[in-house]
């Protein structure tokens, strides 16, 4: 138990940065636009997700909602940019590595404190979920940073008419996905590396089997 308090942090730590990667992959507020056309955009501000886009409007532009009106992004449509649909993906994927992460440590946290000294059930499953913690926060990394990058650069989206938005803001900001992002991709690499740090105690009875 005392040679894996690091691998009880990274837990921890993987539990929060799991948690911040699929609040960061939910948020729509991955790009925010500001416009000058306030006709429809009331607001003068709309926000771009890698799902869906929003905005504030006054008109009836939407069945049911006179304030707020969201366009679900359909599958394949050619005039999403790239980094969304990789954004897509990959926070699925990484969504999905920290689950297998976590479990992984789970399984070998249990054997830790049930008592059970054998090596072959703890080590592998630390080094796994420490493998998985990185991948899942590169694969978070790649996203925010390439998204991040199209805010800073002001890079147009030639949205359809029926989305009610303009092929290019006046200028555009990084939206609140993009530092919970950041947050969980730190986490989950400081989880992978203290997951792979753990070394197995060697004692007088691991000498003897």
């Amino acid at each position: 138990v005392s040679a894996s308090h690091l691998q009880l942090a990274a837990f921890a730590l993987g539990t929060v940065g799991w948690i911040l990667c699929t609040i960061s992959m939910g948020i729509v507020e991955w790009r925010v636009w500001h416009v000058d056309n306030t006709t429809i955009i009331s607001s003068g501000i709309a926000w771009v997700g890698i799902w869906k886009v929003c905005f504030i409007s006054y008109l009836h532009v939407s069945p049911g909602y006179r304030e707020q009106f969201c366009h679900k992004f359909s599958a394949y449509e050619s005039f999403i940019p790239h980094e969304i649909h990789a954004a897509q993906g990959l926070m699925l994927i990484a969504m999905f590595m920290g689950l297998l992460g976590l479990a992984a440590t789970i399984f070998a946290l249990r054997n830790v404190y049930m008592g059970i000294t054998h090596k072959t059930v703890i080590t592998p499953f630390f080094l796994l979920g420490g493998f998985f913690y990185i991948f899942a926060g590169l694969c978070i990394l790649i996203p925010v940073s390439w998204n991040f990058y199209s805010v800073t650069h002001n890079q147009s989206i030639a949205f359809p008419p029926s989305y009610y938005m303009p092929s290019s803001p006046v200028a555009q900001e990084a939206g609140a996905a993009i530092p919970v992002g950041i947050v969980a991709v730190i986490l989950l690499l400081l989880s992978g590396t203290f997951s792979l740090s753990y070394r197995f105690p060697v004692t007088a009875n691991t000498i003897m089997k």
